[in-house]
């Protein structure tokens, strides 16, 4: 049987009371998608209450630490924490990082051994332009191309989509590449792809950041089709 995981890695803009220090000459860029994934606790709210076996979320800003990234990656820390001692980045990996991605590890680990297979969906936003660069896509749903579950079900996603919504652009591996570092890269290495299939999704902020109606209606659409191409 499979079980869904549901995780939102960049759902808030928090700033531990103790880190506030640090931030205080930072208050605008908490606010932009630096600071947090716009809209994706939201969708995450309603995509756990739809059907999830299992969920995580994470209020804190990824300009603390970067729960998305391993350890050995350059963008772990922001240019902010990046300064300071290094037993103080210790103290933030300690209480943050490992926490979330360790309960993450371990309910995978529950499942698995009640023999069951594992769908993580990991949901994520991006902005509509980086560096002068316009994302042409609404959604994205990044997976590795050398697993089968995953290329499967992102291909079953995409034809759900199509299904309630032609106009949406729905692209795989976009903006980002599926196997970039990230949180289902590491978990891939634990998991064996019969096992565990990890997605990420993106959609653009434009959506959280525009119509209300507007951005309901894709909320559904994307809860909807992800459900229908689970069964």
């Amino acid at each position: 049987m499979q079980k869904i995981l549901i995780t939102c890695e960049h759902g808030g803009r928090e700033i531990p009371e103790k880190y506030g220090p640090y931030f205080q000459a930072h208050q605008p860029l908490l606010e932009t998608h630096r600071g947090w994934d716009i809209g994706a606790l939201e969708l995450y709210k309603k995509l756990v209450a739809a059907g999830a076996d299992a969920s995580f979320f994470s209020e804190t800003s990824r300009l603390l630490v970067e729960l998305n990234r391993s350890l050995h990656h350059p963008n772990l820390f922001s240019d902010i924490t990046r300064q300071t001692a290094e037993v103080e980045r210790e103290a933030i990996l300690e209480a943050h990082y490992h926490p979330y991605r360790k309960q993450v590890e371990n309910a995978i680990q529950t499942f698995i051994s009640q023999k069951h297979s594992v769908l993580h969906l990991s949901v994520h936003s991006f902005t509509p332009e980086l560096n002068g660069e316009i994302r042409n896509a609404d959604i994205g749903l990044l997976y590795d191309p050398q697993r089968n579950t995953e290329k499967e079900f992102c291909a079953r996603w995409k034809q759900e989509f199509e299904k309630l919504d032609t106009g949406l652009k729905v692209r795989f591996n976009y903006p980002y590449r599926g196997t970039a570092d990230g949180f289902t890269t590491h978990l891939r290495k634990l998991f064996p792809d019969e096992k565990y299939g990890g997605i990420e999704l993106e959609v653009n902020q434009k959506f959280p950041q525009g119509d209300k109606k507007n951005w309901e209606k894709v909320q559904q659409i994307i809860m909807q089709s992800f459900y229908a191409a689970v069964k």
